[in-house]
């Protein structure tokens, strides 16, 4: 038998989910140092340095798109076969983040944020980023980055 008491405790009150592209503020010092390997990992990836991808990110994470359009589907990459099928082309890509999401806990943070990718000044795709982070030795370096991709209904 349940008592009231027991009841009450039962009783869940409904929680309003985040709103996407807020976070409970880090530590002001933290968001430059969380931000550094992604901006660093974006670069790398939009010159296809694959060398330089591997100096922010740790060997054993991997790379995931979830991509919607002519290529539905999901697929993984570990970093290093990541690194080696980027190429430098003569092509500009850039991919610029939208206002991320930081959440920090001590040696590990986490980024959302969302993204659009231009070639040569056109979007290309767009959707959302998802970073995670560790920090040893005083390092941050990207274990895992997961990613939508969409190519209708990017935002200029």
């Amino acid at each position: 038998m349940i008592t009231p008491l027991f009841a009450l405790l039962l009783q869940v009150t409904p929680v309003a989910p985040i709103v996407k592209g807020t976070a409970l503020p880090p530590p002001a010092n933290d968001d430059a140092a969380v931000m550094a390997p992604i901006q660093a990992l974006l670069g790398a990836i939009g010159t296809g340095d694959g060398n330089a991808v591997l100096g922010v990110t740790r060997p054993e994470g991997s790379a995931t798109v979830a991509s919607e359009g002519a290529q539905p589907g999901v697929r993984s990459f570990r970093w290093a076969d990541f690194a080696a099928r980027l190429k430098p082309s003569g092509d500009k890509v850039e991919e610029r983040l939208g206002t991320p999401a930081i959440e920090i806990d001590g040696n590990v943070a986490m980024v959302w944020a969302p993204y659009t990718v231009t070639v040569n000044g056109q979007i290309h795709h767009c959707g959302y980023d998802h970073f995670d982070l560790v920090r040893e030795g005083g390092t941050w370096k990207v274990l895992n980055v997961t990613w939508s991709q969409h190519t209708t209904g990017c935002a200029a």
